[in-house]
């Protein structure tokens, strides 16, 4: 085991949806029954307490409730399962617990209740603020529903939220994505995760793309525009699509990008475990259905595999190189087992093509080109 061991968080997935949306490539369901959802939240109870033996008493970072839309369920039900949280696991005295909502009357859920239950950051899904682009990506909310969520995100008590943006959609010009994102300030969010559209495989945009998509060029340039106006108000970019006022981070996401550990709960949920058997990663069924089974019949849900150590350097890597402060080479060993001399022997590449630099010494941080070309930056550390 490496010691110390890294931070710990929880990510439990929800998986339903009241419409899955063309562009979504995450494991998400149109939403069913009652009764079916009863039958998940009674599978996730069993198998939070099987995470708990994986925690071995280590204490919990953040807790993330994602999907899916997890605020479909409604209030007492994410009390129930954050109860049994609680008595899983111990939790750092200001860990961060966060619940994903959608806009809407049906979709935002009772953000009074979540918050009562012990959410205490709520990230919604605006993806946008013009109504032709709301359309245009399938979303069942509009505008007024969006700034209704927020107000009652607020009213609520949250002072910590993210609204989720994306640019680079059908039809939209640089004009437009800047007037996309200049509502925020005014609701001022904590955070904001500003990020481009992509087709991705098995959706339906990535079997029949719309129409008037940005080329490079154009995403590129409503890019650089919005990150210009998003730090003249206040936001500082940290991770290639994290924006935060005030230094709020997610404290999850982050865990994710320095490499730490998490525990997976839930229909598809992963994990990664530093423990006496190496770092290990595990995978939960992905369908609801044979994940709700294999969890009645007591059957195994996964089997942790253990990463060598050009898995170990790929994943590192793939995730460190996009936060925009880069990393310190002695969190690398710390969080991988692997000696210095292991990564800087593998950055010369990505040095000679001026993606990384050394900022100071032992400090690696992408470059501007790194940044902008990120995929080949993260293609140089592939496992052969």
């Amino acid at each position: 085991m490496l010691c110390p061991p890294p931070p710990l968080s929880l990510y439990i997935h929800l998986p339903w949806c009241v419409r899955k949306c063309p562009y979504c490539d995450f494991n998400s369901h149109v939403a069913g029954t009652a009764a079916l959802r009863a039958r998940y939240l009674e599978a996730l109870l069993v198998d939070l307490r099987g995470e708990a033996k994986r925690a071995a008493g280590r204490p919990l970072l953040s807790v993330f409730l994602g999907g899916g839309t997890p605020s479909l369920f409604p209030a007492d039900e994410i009390a129930r399962l954050l109860d049994a949280v609680r008595i899983s696991f111990e939790l750092v005295a200001d860990a961060e617990v966060t619940l994903e909502a959608n806009p809407g009357t049906v979709e935002c859920g009772d953000p009074a209740g979540y918050r009562e239950a012990g959410i205490n950051r709520v990230s919604i899904g605006a993806q946008s603020f013009s109504d032709r682009s709301l359309s245009a990506l399938g979303r069942i909310h509009a505008v007024g529903d969006i700034i209704g969520s927020v107000s009652a995100v607020q009213a609520a008590g949250f002072t910590n939220f993210n609204l989720d943006l994306m640019y680079g959609l059908p039809g939209q010009d640089v004009a437009a994505a800047v007037a996309d994102i200049e509502p925020e300030p005014e609701l001022r969010p904590a955070h904001i995760s500003w990020y481009q559209l992509t087709l991705e495989p098995n959706t339906v945009f990535y079997a029949r793309p719309p129409a008037g998509l940005p080329d490079n060029d154009l995403s590129a340039e409503i890019q650089q525009h919005g990150q210009a106006l998003l730090l003249e108000h206040g936001y500082e970019q940290y991770e290639v699509s994290a924006y935060a006022a005030d230094g709020q981070y997610c404290v999850h996401n982050l865990n994710y990008w320095s490499f730490g550990d998490y525990l997976g709960v839930g229909a598809g949920a992963h994990g990664k475990l530093s423990d006496a058997l190496g770092i290990r990663r595990y995978a939960k069924p992905a369908n609801p259905l044979q994940y709700m089974e294999f969890q009645e019949r007591g059957q195994p849900l996964a089997e942790p595999m253990p990463l060598g150590e050009s898995e170990l350097f790929f994943e590192f890597m793939l995730n460190a190189v996009r936060l925009t402060a880069g990393f310190d080479e002695g969190v690398f060993s710390a969080r991988t087992g692997l000696q210095p001399g292991y990564l800087r022997d593998r950055l010369q590449a990505s040095i000679d093509k001026g993606l990384i630099a050394e900022r100071q010494i032992g400090v690696w941080q992408p470059t501007e080109l790194g940044q902008h070309f990120l995929n080949d930056l993260q293609a140089v550390f592939l496992p052969d």
